[in-house]
């Protein structure tokens, strides 16, 4: 008899990572409803983690202390390195997942695309540009790298695309929506069955 939904264990995850240049802490829950506390030191980062997490719906605590007097690549590298890795410790085996999820995002005149599959392949294809360097210290260029740590850490397909759009705190929110609801749709538990052929992702 296929395992009920409603028997799936609770999906949350606490990891921290400490290292010279960060301390970081994430705690969530995947079924949960977007609550959000986060503090990274940089607000519009926090801004774009809190969308992330209000827009997959899962709830995030996250704490970073990083050497900002420096720049801002180590805590933008290293908290998506820890989100990677406490999403995919909450997945668990990945059993009765959606695996797959997609979105099409309009904020304004700006529109993004999102996909994802958690595979347990790491890859991102990404294609935006942005018309000014930083907002309010935190680096256009940390963008790309934000996704490509959580890509590589998640162990997922993501695919992030600026459609069209001119203003560019309007187009990285678009992203980070994007990515969201990608996200939302693919970590939803939709059977009690391993979401591949191979019997195991």
């Amino acid at each position: 008899m296929a395992e009920s939904i409603s028997s799936i264990e609770a999906r949350i995850a606490k990891v921290s990572r400490k290292t010279k240049e960060t301390d970081i802490t994430v705690e969530l829950n995947l079924d949960g409803q977007g609550n959000y506390d986060i503090h990274t030191g940089l607000p519009f980062f926090d801004h774009m983690l809190e969308s992330l997490s209000k827009h997959s719906r899962i709830d995030m605590s996250i704490s970073c202390k990083g050497d900002l007097p420096i720049d801002d690549h180590h805590s933008v590298e290293d908290v998506a390195i820890v989100i990677g890795q406490a999403i995919l410790k909450a997945l668990g085996d990945k059993k009765g997942i959606e695996r797959y999820g997609w979105a099409l995002i309009p904020m304004d005149e700006t529109l993004a695309r999102g996909a994802i599959d958690l595979s347990g392949r790491s890859v991102l294809i990404y294609n935006a540009s942005f018309g000014r360097p930083e907002i309010n210290g935190f680096s256009m260029e940390m963008v790309e790298h934000f996704f490509i740590s959580l890509a590589e850490h998640l162990k997922a397909n993501i695919h992030l695309e600026i459609c069209y759009g001119k203003n560019t705190h309007h187009k990285v929110e678009a992203l980070f929506k994007a990515l969201a609801v990608s996200l939302r749709l693919a970590v939803k538990i939709t059977s009690g069955q391993m979401p591949s052929t191979k019997g195991v992702i």
